[in-house]
């Protein structure tokens, strides 16, 4: 049992859940301005671990198949037949429970959105079939969650949700569309979409520059709607300097630094931006 556990989280990379919960708390934080009380943070943090979980256990077993014939993935615990098809669909249960679990302790308004979410996370695995959009899809799953943890501990809306919305968004579709240069002639020759492959590594990585430069701006706005202090800027110009490195370390023509921008440098990104406004939320 134990050992099913383990590879479960590893086949949905629980370690990732960097990349999603830091734009969270950002939202929790100065929706609250200032420091959530515990059970704010913890049905908040159970709610996204929760709904990404189960993104990421239905994007597996959807992309079984494609998974098994390429060679990055193919060692992935599905298409390697270290999990069942069967257990996928139980930790799926599983998963939508303890979302479901915290949702209903959250703000009357999210009791009822909460379907869109579900709807939107399990639709995603299946726009590389026919779209070179799914990035921008994915960036649109995480555009959500700024305004609803917004939402979930206010019973309302804000444009500084929207707005970091918008930067979480560009910003996941931005790295997205770098992690998948790795898989273009696969994608190609399986008849999947994505940016890289319908045009070309180059184009897709001048995307992934704007996106990511929308990224600040909005982080920029965002901050002067909500009249932030001076650690809320230094943090964006942080991120920005990192996302510029990121950029830079992937080329058209040479993608071997692919895995050291997506897992190592997102991470920073995510952490220290979460960090300095955090702490301008409460001082400020």
């Amino acid at each position: 049992m134990l050992g099913k556990a383990r590879t479960l989280l590893e086949m949905i990379k629980v370690e990732h859940s960097i990349f999603a919960l830091p734009f969270a708390y950002v939202s929790l934080f100065l929706a609250v301005g200032g420091v959530p009380s515990l059970t704010q943070f913890l049905w908040v943090t159970l709610a996204m671990v929760g709904a990404r979980s189960l993104a990421m256990a239905i994007n597996r077993l959807v992309d079984v198949e494609v998974d098994r014939k390429n060679p990055r993935t193919a060692n992935r615990a599905l298409p390697a037949g270290l999990i069942s098809g069967g257990e996928t669909v139980v930790f799926i249960l599983l998963a939508l429970i303890v979302f479901l679990m915290a949702v209903f302790q959250l703000a009357p308004r999210v009791q009822y959105l909460w379907p869109i979410v579900i709807a939107a996370v399990a639709f995603y695995p299946y726009t590389k079939r026919f779209t070179w959009t799914s990035h921008f899809y994915l960036g649109l799953v995480y555009f959500m969650v700024p305004p609803a943890v917004w939402m979930a501990v206010t019973n309302d809306l804000s444009p500084v949700a929207l707005l970091l919305g918008i930067a979480a968004g560009c910003w996941v579709a931005g790295f997205d569309i770098i992690y998948g240069c790795q898989d273009v002639d696969v994608d190609r020759r399986e008849g999947l979409h994505s940016l890289p492959a319908d045009f070309s590594i180059g184009a897709g990585l001048l995307a992934a520059k704007l996106l990511h430069a929308v990224t600040i701006v909005s982080l920029l706005a965002a901050g002067a709607v909500a009249a932030a202090g001076s650690l809320y800027y230094a943090g964006v110009i942080l991120a920005g300097l990192l996302l510029a490195y990121e950029n830079s370390l992937v080329k058209p023509h040479d993608l071997s630094r692919v895995n050291a921008a997506f897992f190592v440098v997102n991470g920073w990104v995510s952490i220290l931006l979460f960090a300095f406004i955090a702490v301008d939320s409460v001082v400020w």
